[in-house]
């Protein structure tokens, strides 16, 4: 098993003792990790197994023994089309698998963010450091997040810990994903289960919609002006999936016009985006960073 980029020394030690007591697997770890690394470029041959982030064709010419690729993170959407491509040309397929280690502090993330919109922390703290003090409700009122009316679009590793954290805030819980028979844990409380066939449905049932689901051809740009108009006035929305989930000129629209309450967003839509005018980059296409929700 190599791993193509440079482990932390406590990484690379855990997983070797871990691995201890199976003497069939070798960890491959080189101690130059440079672009032009003549020992990694050495060790790739040996692989049967690959671990790294955004492997290149090139790689693939050079690991002919490689049958599985292992992604560390989640989204995987960007490399998908690259393994099509080396197993149409390959007689053993190499097969691509994504990890989960970072569920948990995603799912820490997601609510973290999800405690900032309801508690108007953003609008506060920059009417803190400009000056204005004692402002009240009238300007920017909590909202009470008990009894509120979770979604959750995906059900994979994030979703599932984020159920467990907001479990004890006597809130309600719905859930869409792909295939329900691959649920193996029990939910921590009681949750009603949908498919994709009853998105709507979903949305009608909720007023807190939390993404954690993959970026695929069913999920891009699933959320339009007519779905933030079902989640309603008083919806708000988290967002920790992929940017392109959601339509950007819909969500824009939303929020500016108040079809929904709010939204906190972590993942975007330009990635490389040009600096303006200003010498500023700001990763979406409309001035989101004006609007007060």
């Amino acid at each position: 098993m190599l791993f193509i980029w440079d482990l932390p020394q406590i990484v690379r030690k855990t997983l070797i003792e871990q691995f201890s007591n199976i003497p069939q697997v070798n960890f491959l770890f080189a101690k130059n990790y440079s672009k032009n690394s003549q020992e990694l470029h050495k060790l790739i041959p040996e692989a049967d197994v690959i671990v790294g982030w955004r492997p290149s064709s090139d790689l693939f010419k050079t690991a002919q023994k490689v049958k599985l690729y292992i992604n560390p993170g989640t989204g995987v959407e960007r490399i998908i089309s690259l393994f099509r491509n080396v197993n149409k040309t390959r007689s053993n397929k190499v097969v691509l698998v994504n990890g989960h280690g970072h569920a948990y502090p995603c799912a820490q993330h997601a609510v973290a963010m999800l405690l900032t919109l309801l508690n108007k922390v953003i609008p506060h703290h920059n009417w803190m450091i400009n000056g204005q003090w004692r402002k009240n409700d009238s300007d920017a009122a909590t909202i009470p997040l008990k009894s509120r009316k979770i979604g959750l679009l995906g059900y994979g590793a994030i979703n599932s810990w984020v159920h467990r954290f907001l479990a004890g805030f006597e809130v309600d819980f719905s859930a869409i994903r792909k295939n329900w028979d691959k649920q193996s844990e029990a939910p921590p409380t009681p949750i009603k289960k949908y498919n994709f066939s009853e998105f709507h449905e979903f949305l009608k049932e909720i007023d807190t919609l939390i993404i954690a689901a993959p970026l695929t051809s069913q999920t891009k740009s699933m959320i339009k002006l007519e779905e933030l108009k079902i989640l309603g006035h008083e919806g708000l929305l988290v967002n920790v999936g992929r940017g392109a989930i959601i339509d950007e000129n819909s969500l824009y629209t939303a929020l500016n016009e108040n079809i929904i309450a709010g939204a906190a967003i972590d993942v975007l839509w330009n990635y490389s985006p040009q600096e303006d005018g200003m010498g500023k980059k700001f990763p979406f296409s409309y001035p989101f960073q004006d609007l007060s929700n």
